[in-house]
């Protein structure tokens, strides 16, 4: 399947892989022999990363099967503790071993889940490498000054094993993706505050595994309790979230858009809402076939998340439409917003596939907006809304491509 990919994902693939040889020579080099204590610890985590893996692998297979991007492996609670307290090599075979667990409910090429474990082996090791660089004290002797120099450096060591995975992971989602956002290729804010807590668990297992070796058992549960909290999470999220765009669908666009209107109904101010629908969306499912649709889709609700404030409302309608709810925003500044939305989505320049799976890229669609502000058109969403709705169709009938306002009530 690799060879099937376009011709620059496999260079990026085969070059940061031919890469990691030198990385892990140069950990592997510097390490020192593993000694019985050593072995020891890493039998602890070995252990603990088993029972986690076992005991939520159906969790954890659910979660692979839903994600199609960004998935934060919550195995970092055993890895990054092993970059602290053991020499690379065993770092690097603890990485294994939890990776062939993972094999099993990976749901993945094989040439990605080569490549994504290396980055978590290669991750490990030059984090190794760093730590050991910089000379840390024997944790059992720490004194509490001397303990903030050695937090320190567990923020150096975690900063290290976090940046070699974005970018060997980030990199390859990016090129791997039609389209590629920030999102699909970062994870959102709460994939990332999830990664930033798995390491600092990782940090904190490092700690007991020194001083309070048989305490350890108590991280295996709470990783299996975060296993499923992050599941619940994950459903949480994908109720309100359209899978094609990653934007809010309809259901969790309402309640964003209804808790916006209050606020800006408290403080006496206005908002508009934009209804976004494609033009002649229909020939490029007829054209192209309908996975090149879905690329348009996912393209546009990445220019529309590319142009609008952090605190507007962006979500899928449905089919071709999209809503956007811009706060504070009076009759001037929804129309600068729909024209910069109008002429952003005819400026794009789609890469996808025909019909018979050749490349193909899609350009000069062109989009219809209706906008209504509050109060001024409705003073209630559902109005707001049919009034937004009521405008794209002016616009399509006077020609497309083309911003129309609502009319205002008699």
């Amino acid at each position: 399947m690799l060879w099937t990919r376009p011709r620059h994902f496999v260079v990026f693939l085969l070059t940061m892989e031919m890469l990691s040889v030198p990385g892990f020579t140069a950990s592997f080099v510097n390490a020192p022999a593993p000694v019985a204590s050593d072995w020891l610890e890493f039998a602890i985590l070995a252990l603990g990363a088993t029972v986690h893996i076992q005991l939520t692998h159906r969790q954890e297979e659910r979660r692979r099967n839903r994600t199609k991007t960004v998935l934060i492996d919550l195995t970092a609670v055993w890895v990054f503790p092993a970059t602290l307290v053991l020499p690379a090599t065993l770092a690097v075979l603890l990485v294994v071993l939890i990776r062939f667990q993972r094999w099993f409910t990976a749901r993945r090429p094989a040439h990605h889940f080569v490549f994504s474990s290396i980055a978590h082996g290669l991750a490990a090791a030059l984090a190794n490498l760093t730590y050991t660089a910089m000379s840390p004290q024997d944790w059992t002797t720490l004194t509490a000054s001397g303990s903030l120099r050695e937090f320190g450096l567990v923020l150096v060591t975690a900063a290290v094993y976090e940046g070699v995975q974005i970018v060997y992971v980030g990199g390859i989602l990016a090129l791997g993706s039609p389209s590629p956002t920030v999102r699909t290729v970062l994870g959102s804010k709460t994939d990332n505050l999830l990664e930033a807590i798995t390491t600092g668990l990782g940090a904190v297992t490092a700690v007991l595994v020194v001083i309070m070796p048989p305490t350890v058992a108590i991280m295996a549960v709470v990783t299996v309790v975060f296993n499923r909290l992050a599941e619940i999470d994950q459903l949480q999220d994908a109720v309100v979230t359209d899978p094609k765009t990653g934007l809010l669908n309809m259901r969790g666009w309402t309640e964003s858009a209804e808790r916006a209107l209050n606020r800006v109904r408290r403080a006496g101010s206005t908002l508009a809402v934009l209804m976004v629908d494609l033009d002649h969306f229909k020939w490029i499912n007829d054209t192209f076939g309908h996975p090149a649709g879905d690329d348009v889709l996912a393209a546009v609700a990445n220019a529309l998340s590319s142009v609008t404030r952090p605190a507007d409302v962006v979500g899928r309608f449905g089919g071709e439409e999209f809503l956007l709810l811009l706060p504070d925003a009076d009759t001037s500044a929804a129309e600068l917003a729909a024209e910069r939305i109008r002429t952003t989505i005819a400026g794009l320049r789609i890469p996808t596939t025909d019909k018979r799976g050749a490349q193909a890229t899609i350009s000069g669609r062109t989009a219809s907006i209706g906008v209504a502000v509050f109060p001024r058109h409705a003073d209630h969403l559902d109005g707001l809304l049919q009034a937004a709705d009521t405008a794209v169709y002016e616009a399509k009938e006077s020609g497309r491509n083309r911003v129309s306002f609502a009319s205002v009530p008699s």
